[in-house]
């Protein structure tokens, strides 16, 4: 349910709504011109999304290791969830106020929704080995990205009729559905988060907060270091998730700037892709769950990953917006299934009986946020540089072939228990 919670904010403020709202209030500012005037930096609009991206999660990386190891220590694991999503959410409500007069301001919300979004996801992450038992980790981590699509399709259904059809809702002003858009994820966000807090533990190891939490917690997180040193295959792993993912992530985060910027797609249009890639993401989360119950958890994502590679490069290469639908389609397939995959993966690459498990996770949330921030990095420099979304693309077809070639080095079977003197699933 924190899946359905929170989804909406990757669909609607990363996805869809947002970044087309958010190219059209550039433009405006910018008097027809794309360039942006940040705090006196002149810059690209879709470059300044992208810079936006990189820097709120190269922020989160550094400050979520700190945060889990803390958790991890007090117990106090479901608060900075909470910290988190209030902030995230309370931050996408502010959005309503985004005009082309406050772009600067709006800017630096966004960055603000972001850092909430992703801090919260590396808590809720490090409680599915604690709460689920091991072969069901991929089936559970599947429903949990299902349940997130389904419920970010049924908000933007709701505010896609508000952008499509104002006049149903009394609404004369073009920019208001958007802002409204805007405020209903995090009210939406903050509603249904009500039940995973009230269900989940907030003291899973019944630990009790102790003085000088701050230097334990870094010791804490020193100790994590130390045992991921000792696992040979969850450093492999790690290294070729950060790979990948610095491609799927950032795919993610600009393909409506692509179509908006690069294909001159209409905003409707564009929403309306982002919302196929949810429906056909449904059924790309439980397909991968599937595969890697036939073959392994390795071959699956291997498998993911080389068609990642065949959409970059039918991506350079769209120029019609059927063409983009189809490779929309061919995104929803693999990014849920993929992330999900990911996600039970690493479940099952964690040494047995582990308690800290947040710490554990706050490495694998760390290293998909320098993915991010990494990634959307690249792909904005490549634009600014080259001048072309379109090189931008090769970067990420390189990238992905990266870490096809990083998943190859590690063994796939299918046994249920990772560690030291363990198979590889």
């Amino acid at each position: 349910m924190y899946d359905w919670a929170n989804s909406v904010h990757a669909l609607v403020i990363v996805s869809s709504i947002f970044p087309v709202y958010f190219s059209a209030a550039a433009m405006n500012a910018s008097a027809g011109t794309g360039i942006v005037n940040f705090f006196g930096l002149a810059v690209k609009s879709s470059v300044l999304f992208s810079y936006t991206v990189s820097a709120s999660f190269l922020f989160t990386a550094l400050l979520i290791p700190v945060c889990t190891a803390i958790a991890d220590f007090t117990g106090h694991k479901k608060r900075f969830m909470q910290f988190f999503c209030y902030l995230g959410a309370i931050s996408c409500m502010l959005l309503f106020f985004f005009t082309k007069d406050t772009l600067n301001i709006s800017v630096l919300i966004f960055a603000l929704s972001l850092i909430g979004w992703s801090g919260s996801i590396v808590f809720y992450d490090s409680y599915l080995p604690e709460i689920v038992t091991e072969e069901n980790f991929d089936r559970v981590s599947a429903r949990g990205f299902s349940m997130g699509y389904l419920g970010s399709v049924i908000l933007l259904l709701f505010n896609l009729s508000m952008v499509l059809a104002p006049s149903f809702y009394g609404i004369s002003d073009r920019a208001m559905p958007a802002r409204i858009s805007f405020f209903t994820v995090g009210v939406w966000w903050i509603l249904f988060a009500q039940i995973p807090f009230h269900y989940l533990p907030s003291n899973n190891q019944g630990k009790k907060p102790v003085m000088n939490w701050l230097f334990n917690g870094f010791s804490e997180l020193g100790k994590v270091y130390a045992e991921l040193r000792k696992q040979p295959y969850l450093a492999k792993f790690l290294l070729a998730f950060f790979v990948y993912t610095m491609g799927l992530r950032t795919v993610m985060y600009v393909a409506t700037i692509f179509g908006a910027t690069e294909l001159k797609l209409p905003s409707q249009s564009l929403i309306i892709t982002v919302l196929l890639i949810q429906l056909v993401g449904i059924a790309g989360s439980y397909l991968f769950a599937w595969i890697s119950s036939r073959i392994g958890n390795i071959y699956a994502l291997m498998i993911g990953v080389a068609i990642w590679i065949f959409i970059c490069a039918g991506a350079y290469y769209t120029t019609e917006a059927s063409e983009f639908y189809l490779i929309a389609c061919a995104v929803g397939m693999v990014m849920g299934g993929i992330q999900s995959l990911s996600r039970a993966t690493y479940s099952k690459l964690i040494p047995e009986n582990t308690i800290d498990t947040a710490s554990f996770f706050s490495f694998y949330d760390v290293t998909e946020k320098f993915a991010i921030m990494i990634g959307t990095f690249i792909y904005g420099a490549v634009e600014q540089v080259t001048g072309s979304m379109r090189n931008s693309i090769l970067a990420l077809l390189f990238i992905f072939v990266i870490g096809l070639i990083l998943l190859s080095r590690i063994p796939s079977q299918k046994v249920y228990r990772f560690g030291l003197q363990t198979k590889v699933n």
